[in-house]
This record gives C-alpha cells, sequence and structure tokens, in this order.
C-alpha cells in the first residue's frame, strides 16, 4: 500500500500548484510497466506517419524508430486501462480533487536520449477548461529524473494567475509565446522548479499551472506516463472526448456520475481557432511564433 500524501503536501500543492508523490509504482509493476512500454514502442518500427496510437519524432524513420508520444494508451492498452484505474494513483487523486474522479485523458511522452523534443510552457486549462479547476495530472516516471534529461518545469503558484493567450496568428497553437508581455510582467521562468525523481516516483500538477520542458541532451531516456483528471462535477467546456456513455460513466474511475456540474469563477480561454497544425501538442506548437526551447533541427544546425 502507497502512502498518500502527507496534509503538509496536500497544503503545498494548493499553494504552489504541484506536488511530487515518492514510490507510487515499483517493483514488478514497474518493471511490467517498462517492458510493456519497451514492447509497443518497437512496433513503431513499421509505422511511417502519425496514427492514434502513435506521435513521432520528426528525425523518425522505419527503420530507425523514434517515438515522442504513445497517445492515450489507456484506451488502446488494457495494461494502461488498468493502471490509469490503480487505486494507488486514485488514493492520491482523490486527496486533492475529492472522491468522485474522472479520467479526462492520457498520454505518455517519451524524451529519448539526445534528442527528445521539448514542450513550450504552457498551462493544460487552454486545452480543455471546464466548468471548475478540479482538475489535474499525474506524471508517472519510468526513468530516473534529474536536471539533465529533459525534466518537466512548473512555475510555483501560477496556477492562481492569468490564463494566458496560446494563440499565433489568430490560432491555437498550444503555447505561451515568447513576446507575450502579459508572462514576461508575471514570470521569471528563471526560477521555474524541475520534477526530478526516481522511476516509480509520480509528479501531479494543477491544470492551470505553467510547465514546459526542454530537449533532452542527455545520453539517457526519459519517459512520463500522464493522466488528466477531474473533479466528478467538472464539465468539460470545449466537450467530451469520445462517445457520451463510455466518458460518464466508464471513464469514471471513482466515485458515482453526477449530471449537476459544479461552477467556479476561473479565467477561460477557449482553444479556437483550431491549431493549423492538428495531432499532439508537438505538432500544435510548430505554429507558435518565437520559442522557448531549442528543437533538435535547431541544435544541429549550431552544431
Amino acid at each position: 500500500m502507497v502512502a498518500k500524501l502527507t496534509p503538509e503536501e496536500v497544503a503545498f500543492y494548493h499553494e504552489n500548484g504541484y506536488v511530487v508523490a515518492r514510490g507510487v509504482v515499483t517493483g514488478e509493476k514497474l518493471c511490467a510497466l517498462q517492458r510493456e512500454t519497451d514492447r509497443i514502442v518497437a512496433e513503431a518500427a513499421g509505422v511511417t506517419e502519425h496514427n492514434d496510437v502513435y506521435d513521432l519524432e520528426d528525425s523518425h524513420s522505419p527503420s530507425n524508430p523514434r517515438v515522442r508520444r504513445l497517445k492515450e494508451p489507456y484506451r488502446h492498452f488494457e495494461f494502461f486501462n488498468q493502471l490509469a484505474r490503480d487505486p494507488d494513483v486514485l488514493d492520491i487523486v482523490e486527496q486533492l480533487v475529492g472522491p468522485d474522479i474522472r479520467l479526462y485523458g492520457g498520454k505518455m511522452n517519451l524524451k529519448s536520449a539526445g534528442f527528445g523534443a521539448p514542450v513550450e510552457w504552457h498551462q493544460d486549462w487552454a486545452f480543455y477548461p471546464h466548468t471548475n479547476d478540479d482538475v489535474l495530472a499525474t506524471g508517472l516516471l519510468l526513468d530516473t529524473c534529474d536536471e539533465m534529461n529533459g525534466p518537466l518545469m512548473v512555475m510555483p503558484g501560477s496556477h492562481k494567475g492569468p490564463t494566458y493567450d496560446h494563440h499565433a496568428d489568430g490560432y491555437f497553437c498550444g503555447a505561451m509565446s515568447a513576446d507575450d508581455e502579459e508572462a514576461a510582467q508575471n514570470l521569471d521562468y528563471s526560477k521555474a522548479v524541475k520534477l526530478t525523481g526516481k522511476a516509480g516516483d509520480m509528479t501531479i500538477h494543477h491544470v492551470r499551472l505553467v510547465h514546459g520542458s526542454a530537449m533532452n541532451e542527455s545520453n539517457r531516456q526519459r519517459r512520463l506516463l500522464l493522466h488528466e483528471y477531474t473533479a466528478g462535477d467538472a464539465w468539460p467546456l470545449v466537450g467530451l472526448k469520445g462517445e457520451f456513455n463510455q466518458c460518464f460513466y466508464d471513464l469514471l474511475v471513482r466515485g458515482m456520475p453526477n449530471t449537476q456540474p459544479r461552477t467556479v469563477p476561473a479565467p477561460v480561454r477557449l482553444p479556437y481557432p483550431a491549431a493549423k497544425k492538428g495531432g499532439s501538442i508537438y505538432e500544435n506548437q510548430k505554429g507558435t511564433g518565437k520559442r522557448f526551447f531549442e528543437t533538435y533541427d535547431e541544435a544541429r544546425k549550431t552544431e
């Protein structure tokens, strides 16, 4: 049985917008997660373009498979479906959003050694605002993550601030601009906190928290399994991600369904008009203007 968050850790989360739970997945369960991931990634050798399962690095080829994301693995693989409902995970989530919990989405971001793609600064809230912001993302580390292999970085306390513009040239791009004057006035990126830990630790961040990650320039991979959970009475303003009965009933991973959404004041921007480059956040963010983080192609140009 994994220990829950302490009262101090719960208070830290609400104040700062993030917390790291240690040793959530261990032993054979962790080994099985790593093996299953290796198996699925290896099967990308025959894939030539993005599909419902794989989001590929720009440098991917069938002979040299490079995967940057597994899309919603809980929808495609029973192992991941069960892991998203793991009581050890949900016990912690319940401490932060309450007893009724809905799984809204999920993915695994894979930062391979030497080229794992960056994710620009953004807020998840810009992608999927709800009627209330008892919404968070958990991130299970499959590998030990330190400051060198592309850790998730967060801006403490930013979940209490504005929802920043994630548009470029009038279209949603899923990224904050390095030229955003409002963000520049409110955020000192030099104070970003890097969420490091051992394999089996779990990061947790609030849906409105500003976060991102740089390219992995180390010789070690960093894989992060992310699941987005909402309070049962938080209703998505941009609509459900799939068929109603599955989203409303099957993805309620704990508690009882609720037909009375709870509303609270929160600054909302909608992700429309839709991104010119559809697909994952990596494709969305290709539409942004001035970037914060160097990409693999840019790094090669300077070599």
